[in-house]
């Protein structure tokens, strides 16, 4: 059985696609909306009690950011199914920069689960005063912040291969390459902005993710084009 009858395109680029935009509510939920409800810069008192009076909401976030993760490796994979008739070693990269991302972001949710570990944690009571237990939980927090920038560089790293393979295929538009490329450069200024110059307050990555958005919709419902992925598969074998 060949390659080209073993996979459909089309629907390897629906998966993909649906992939794709789970991510959003994902990360929405996970990454933005939870930490915004129950975080209060500079007064960690508050912050705690949040935390503590939203304690199944505060752990929703934590497996909606590991289930993020999951559902981040099986999109490389299917896009690496789709993919890799363009350029096999981009396609490869792309997978293992993923691959790199992806238990960064899952280990770095260690540091909320020590926010829970702290405060609930009686016995520290006994070692430490309710304010010191108290102020460790802005550590975690800003650890974790610290920690989504660093997988962030990998999110913003494997959206060049990525982009370059859309780019150079026939088979999905050349724009929707350019596109993500220039995502990927988004992440990666915000990651080192970050980094550098801490009180920097701008995101760029807010005004270059359109890629991002418009990749799965033109996935799922516009698919790629079939003729010319499969003289891909071809040159391929």
């Amino acid at each position: 059985m060949t390659t080209k009858e073993k996979i459909n395109p089309n629907k390897t680029a629906r998966v993909a696609g649906c992939l794709y935009l789970m991510l959003f509510p994902l990360g929405i939920f996970g990454i933005i909306y939870v930490p915004s409800s129950l975080i209060v810069l500079g007064d960690a008192a508050t912050t705690a009690s949040n935390i503590m009076a939203n304690e199944l909401l505060y752990r929703l976030s934590i497996v909606t950011a590991l289930t993020l993760q999951i559902v981040y490796i099986f999109l490389a994979l299917a896009l690496y199914k789709l993919l890799n008739p363009v350029d096999k070693n981009n396609a490869v990269l792309m997978v293992i920069l993923v691959l790199v991302a992806a238990p960064i972001a899952m280990l770095n949710e260690l540091n909320h689960v020590a926010v829970l570990l702290v405060l609930s944690g009686s016995d520290l009571l006994t070692t430490f005063s309710l304010d010191q237990v108290q102020a460790s939980v802005p550590l975690f927090l800003n650890l974790h912040e610290h920690g989504v920038f660093i997988a962030q560089i990998f999110w913003g790293l494997w959206l060049f291969p990525m982009g370059y393979l859309i780019f150079k295929s026939n088979f999905l538009p050349l724009a929707l390459g350019i596109l993500m490329i220039i995502g990927g450069f988004g992440y990666l200024v915000d990651s080192f902005v970050y980094f550098i110059f801490p009180d920097f307050d701008v995101t760029f990555s807010e005004f270059t993710f359109l890629g991002e958005l418009l990749l799965p919709l033109w996935l799922m419902f516009k698919g790629v084009n079939h003729e010319q992925w499969e003289k891909y598969v071809l040159k391929s074998t």
